[in-house]
């Protein structure tokens, strides 16, 4: 098995954009109307990666996909709960790699402290919705026609997912750099790279 989950890089970027780029053009999942470039997905991963994982899974140098989690809210007592975004390239779908990149991110996110994991998916999209249920989200909210794409309203639902046992007097969540310093880390990665078919 050539494929290896691991933390994005800059030089990510442009397939990273690549990738996205065809969901915001061509479909509703994305309600962004503009794909941003490389130096955009540059910005975007250098305000990320200190605080929240960032994972690629990559097939010989080939972004097959790409999940990360990031800041659900900006007040400071959301601080513990985490949106998570999950791509795959086209040419990788139905091969497990987004359920391996979910399953990789939802064990590193406990090792930094955060408590809940939310996901927001534009409707109707089975596969989405499928991905993470399988991973263990369950549906919480639903936002009816809330966006307009490609010619039609769109509902968006609300999925959530509890990572670990709340608990009065939280530490404040551990920086990805503080959380890669433990033994769990790389063993979490290798169980997420395990259940990749490529």
């Amino acid at each position: 098995m050539s494929a290896t989950i691991r933390l994005v890089e800059l030089g990510d970027a442009e397939q990273i954009s690549a990738i996205y780029r065809q969901f915001v053009l061509n479909t509703p999942v994305s309600f962004e109307s503009e794909a941003p470039d490389r130096a955009e997905i540059e910005r975007r991963i250098d305000s990320i990666r200190p605080s929240y994982p960032w994972l690629v899974c990559d097939d010989g140098g080939r972004v097959a996909g790409y999940a990360y989690a990031s800041q659900h809210r900006v007040r400071f007592h959301y601080q513990w709960s985490v949106d998570m975004t999950v791509y795959v390239h086209e040419d990788f779908r139905r091969r497990r790699v987004g359920y391996a990149l979910y399953t990789a991110l939802l064990g590193l996110l406990p090792l930094q402290g955060f408590v809940m994991a939310h996901a927001g998916i534009t409707l109707p999209n089975a596969g989405s919705v499928g991905l993470h249920e399988a991973v263990g989200f369950r549906q919480v909210a639903l936002y009816q026609n809330v966006g307009y794409k490609l010619g039609r309203w769109h509902d968006v639902g609300w999925w959530q997912r509890g990572l670990r046992s709340p608990e009065l007097d939280p530490s404040n969540p551990l920086t990805v750099e503080e959380s890669q310093a433990m033994p769990e880390w790389l063993e979490t990665v290798r169980r997420g790279q395990e259940l990749l078919t490529i």
